[in-house]
């Protein structure tokens, strides 16, 4: 179910002053793809995303897609997990009734290694098991799009490594189309089939990795990608649309 954005433009005013924070942008997703989007912290990766998501209205521009609207699934920065609740429950916690078996559940508890947790409440997780969680949360919904937004930029890089293994492991199990954010250039390489490169609200850069996985981080071949993502990142010659 492939995502096209026409011209989609997103523009916040106040009375004083226009803020473009997304640049008319044309793109399109393949289905069962995972795009990485990168770019430093304010360039306005998160207001894309939540574009894409339906969760905020586009000044200008559509999102469509090439049948009916697809279920979308969203990893947000922080777990967002329910205190009162197990992590069992906390990932079956949006699924009604009859809607789906919960046969599922062992085995997703097992693929994302929280067998031994399933009792246990948030507040005694660490904040990679936490993630964990709310990844098993989205994946429980069974949608057909997963949006993640920097979902391992306030973990150590050991636990980091371990959920970027654990999310491509998924990813070639079930097949879901994922766009991922960050601001992680390594990242960016080592988990997706393709980088946009984001910089004050427009994208300024597409790059397709054809690389297997896993991949190596000292590989001369990612090396030479991070170089040119750098490049792209650190470029001054960047053109913001003014709205007003």
């Amino acid at each position: 179910m492939p995502i096209k954005i026409d011209a989609l433009t997103k523009v916040y005013s106040t009375a004083e002053i226009k803020v473009t924070a997304l640049a008319p942008t044309t793109l399109s997703f393949a289905d069962h793809s995972f795009t990485t989007i990168v770019g430093k912290s304010g360039c306005w990766k998160t207001t894309l995303l939540r574009l894409l998501a339906g969760l905020e209205e586009a000044t200008n521009g559509t999102v469509s897609f090439s049948t009916k609207k697809p279920e979308i699934g969203f990893v947000f920065q922080e777990p967002r997990l329910m205190p009162w609740l197990t992590v069992a429950e906390n990932i079956a916690f949006a699924i009604r009734k009859g809607d789906l078996s919960t046969e599922k559940l062992p085995q997703l508890l097992d693929i994302l290694g929280l067998s031994a947790f399933a009792r246990s409440y948030p507040s005694e997780l660490s904040g990679g098991m936490a993630q964990r969680t709310a990844l098993g949360r989205t994946l429980f919904q069974n949608p057909d799009i997963i949006l993640m937004d920097e979902p391992f930029g306030a973990l150590d890089y050991f636990t980091r490594k371990g959920l970027q293994e654990t999310l491509l492991d998924l990813f070639r199990l079930e097949r879901k189309t994922i766009i991922f954010v960050t601001h992680d250039v390594e990242e960016a390489i080592l988990l997706g089939e393709r980088v946009l490169i984001m910089q004050k609200g427009a994208i300024i850069g597409d790059i397709p990795v054809k690389l297997t996985y896993p991949r190596d981080p000292a590989a001369s071949e990612v090396l030479t990608l991070r170089r040119q993502i750098l490049e792209g990142l650190e470029s001054k010659n960047v053109k913001v649309v003014d709205e007003s």
